[in-house]
């Protein structure tokens, strides 16, 4: 029985919000210049509060969706995850990286000046550093992934992310030239992951003690469906209200920004959708490996910019453009998964996921 939900409306148009988010944003930056100097005094350590606040709406929600106990099911069948984890951690940060340098600083070498070259690199890199977690769970959905194995590779993949995101990004933004307080980015984990992972992770122990597992699936859940993509639209009215000097400046760089981040999601997905070929996985654990590591986590990829190197930065925007990106570029990808099914043996994970089997008849 899965669990996943559809595809809301918001998160189906999810590129025209972006776009009337940034039109909002830019119209308030140029014509009401005192609601972003206003809000820019609540600033603390250089996280802008308010933002702070918003980004903690978009990501607590998608906490609550990651079952922790399912970790202890990895070893049934540990090809898919090993795919998705070298996906990952060992090639798509590097690509990322790769990628964003030549379009950077060789292809578009005399379009953008090298002082924004590389602040765009440093956003590229937070994306490139921080695969996808909840909206792994829709892209799943959408192929008829394995639920069970899709719980799986997300919780995993957010304990990897709590070791390796750091070092992974502080190394690629110093190879770029980019001076990177450790603390700073640190406190940014802190705030923007593990303090939000516990707080899921609590709340769905205590709702499932309390309610039981299909209250929490089927009616506490659904009641946050639209708060993640209210709160993604609120940040980025105000990212953008800061960004408005620069886009205004350079409208260009909205689209050699989206290049380089298109070509890496389509990159990373027919690696590990490869990689899966090889390997003989079945079609439902191999559209979701695809789909993990070509989708970024872009709430924390914004988080981490914003903290590192403030909302008005054009580190910040760069991240802004990969979701602007990056949902019609997995609308593609889907369809390409859902025609090649054929392409895979036929097979399911043996074990089901614990909480389906409680809530099978």
């Amino acid at each position: 029985m899965s669990t996943n939900p559809g595809i809301s409306f918001f998160e189906k148009y999810l590129t025209f919000w972006v776009i009337l988010c940034m039109a909002v944003g830019i119209f308030i930056g140029k014509y009401m210049p005192f609601i972003p100097e206003f809000l820019g005094r609540f600033e603390y350590a250089n996280v802008s509060i308010p933002i702070a606040v918003l980004i903690w709406i978009m990501i607590y929600p998608m906490m609550m969706k990651v079952d922790f106990q399912s970790v202890k099911d990895v070893g049934k069948n540990p090809k898919g995850l090993a795919l998705t984890w070298v996906a990952n951690w060992l090639i798509k940060p590097f690509t990322m990286y790769g990628i964003a340098v030549l379009f950077f600083y060789v292809i578009f070498k005399e379009i953008i000046p090298p002082d924004l070259a590389q602040a765009y690199l440093a956003g590229a890199v937070l994306l490139g550093a921080a695969p996808c977690t909840a909206m792994v769970f829709v892209w799943s959905h959408l192929t008829r992934g394995n639920p069970a194995y899709t719980v799986i590779q997300v919780a995993t993949n957010d304990l990897i992310i709590l070791i390796a995101f750091t070092p992974i990004v502080a190394f690629l933004l110093g190879v770029s030239g980019v001076t990177v307080p450790w603390a700073t980015l640190l406190l940014s984990v802190v705030l923007f992951v593990v303090i939000p992972l516990t707080a899921g992770v609590l709340t769905r122990v205590n709702v499932i003690r309390k309610k039981g597992i299909d209250y929490f699936l089927h009616s506490f859940i659904p009641k946050f469906n639209n708060i993640t993509i209210a709160g993604l639209l609120l940040t980025l009215v105000i990212i953008f209200s800061f960004q408005g000097d620069i886009i205004l400046k350079n409208p260009l760089h909205i689209l050699l920004i989206a290049v380089p981040l298109t070509i890496q999601t389509c990159l990373i997905f027919f690696i590990a959708y490869t990689g899966a070929i090889i390997l003989k996985l079945p079609h439902d654990i191999a559209a979701p490996a695809g789909m993990i590591g070509a989708s970024n986590f872009f709430e924390l990829a914004v988080a981490v910019a914003i903290s590192l190197f403030g909302a008005t930065s054009p580190v910040a925007l760069a991240t802004i453009v990969g979701v602007l990106v990056e949902v019609p570029v997995m609308l593609m990808l889907v369809k390409i998964a859902n025609n090649t099914t054929h392409w895979f043996p036929a097979g399911e994970l043996e074990a089901p996921h614990p909480l389906e089997s409680r809530l099978s008849p």
